[in-house]
């Protein structure tokens, strides 16, 4: 087949992780790069061979040379650069989460229903080998019902800052840009169970704590100290329909001891963990046995063959019509619960989707 011709939008740090993926796609050829900085697309561009490159995605949309597209922006953009995409006759990867809000999100599906082209959301961890493997295991009754998970990803000094510290841009901190990834597989693995209630909290205690030495951590581009208007802090405990429930915090900024993140789900028959390694709880002739998997990465997270994988599936899905993944549907459904989440600790009570 002819190959899909791809042109990335955006080339943030983020965008790299796309941009090696399609490079290794027999059937994906990079055609075309986007970003507002001129000089920053033409460098990007000429390492991955693309003939094309932009500043406006208006005019990127307008060539007919591009089969498909990954929104790789500002959280503020996804919305109406995945509209405009759809509209154009394009398909679309866009990266967690799929906008900063509920209605955008709509927005976008509506989009999906309308133009009949592909949106995918940039669920990788759903792609991990690892991740695969467990949900094979769930699907097969191995676990039981997977009725309780606890999730956590806390760094104790990880404010990126810039427009990830910019709640107009980003749409809000640690919940919907780390917290997600989180809250979205443990959702996957329980089966995509309806959200029933949300009790939340944010904190805003310590900022993006500038004054610590010694110590580096990663910074945006656009890091700026004095600006600051994002939680530090975010936990949960959503309530599914079918009676599961998980518990979830993450932060940007605690006073922890390290960094951490643990994902754990327990069912009837069995437990397991995903972070920091993948454990298997179960019992067999009344004695309780911890396996540990014989897998090429013991680590929750394997970001190289995830991101391969979310690559390989969007171009397979537009080349032989695979079913999806992580479709419009799921991104609308996870912004429903990280909305929740906030709409629950601004009102101080809980909240019922």
């Amino acid at each position: 087949m002819n190959p899909i011709r791809i042109g990335v939008i955006g080339t943030g740090s983020i965008s790299e992780c796309h941009l090696n993926a399609y490079a290794r796609n027999a059937n994906a050829r990079i055609v075309a790069i986007c970003d507002v900085n001129e000089e920053r697309a033409r460098k990007v561009a000429a390492k991955y061979g693309a003939d094309k490159t932009f500043t406006d995605y208006h005019r990127l949309l307008a060539d007919p040379d591009i089969d498909a597209v990954s929104i790789c922006t500002w959280n503020n953009t996804h919305a109406p650069i995945s509209i405009a995409a759809l509209e154009a006759g394009k398909h679309v990867l866009v990266e967690k989460p799929l906008a900063r809000t509920v209605e955008e999100a709509l927005a976008i599906e509506r989009a999906v229903r309308s133009t009949g082209k592909l949106l995918q959301v940039g669920f990788v961890r759903r792609y991990d080998p690892n991740v695969k493997m467990l949900r094979e295991f769930a699907d097969r009754g191995e676990f039981g019902e997977l009725y309780y998970a606890k999730a956590s990803t806390i760094r104790r000094l990880g404010n990126p800052g810039g427009w990830f510290a910019d709640v107009e841009r980003s749409g809000g901190g640690p919940l919907i840009d780390i917290g997600v990834h989180v809250i979205d597989l443990v959702w996957y693995l329980m089966g995509r169970p309806k959200a029933k209630t949300v009790s939340g909290n944010v904190y805003n205690k310590l900022g993006n704590r500038s004054n610590v030495k010694h110590l580096s951590f990663y910074k945006a581009a656009d890091y700026d100290a004095s600006k600051n208007t994002v939680e530090d802090l975010a936990s949960a405990v959503i309530r599914f329909e079918n009676g599961a429930s998980l518990m979830v915090d993450v932060s940007y900024s605690l006073h922890a001891k390290k960094d951490e993140g643990t994902v754990k789900l327990y069912g009837a028959k069995g437990s397991f963990e995903i972070d920091p390694e993948v454990v298997i709880v179960t019992e067999k002739y009344d004695t309780i046995l911890n396996i540990e998997p014989q897998t090429d990465s013991k680590a929750g997270f394997s970001g190289d063959p995830a991101f391969q994988n979310e690559i390989d599936h969007f171009i397979d899905c537009i080349a032989n019509g695979t079913e999806q993944i992580s479709p419009v549907e799921d991104g609308v459904e996870i912004m429903k619960i990280l909305s929740a989440i906030y709409e629950s600790a601004a009102k101080g009570e809980e909240v019922r989707l």
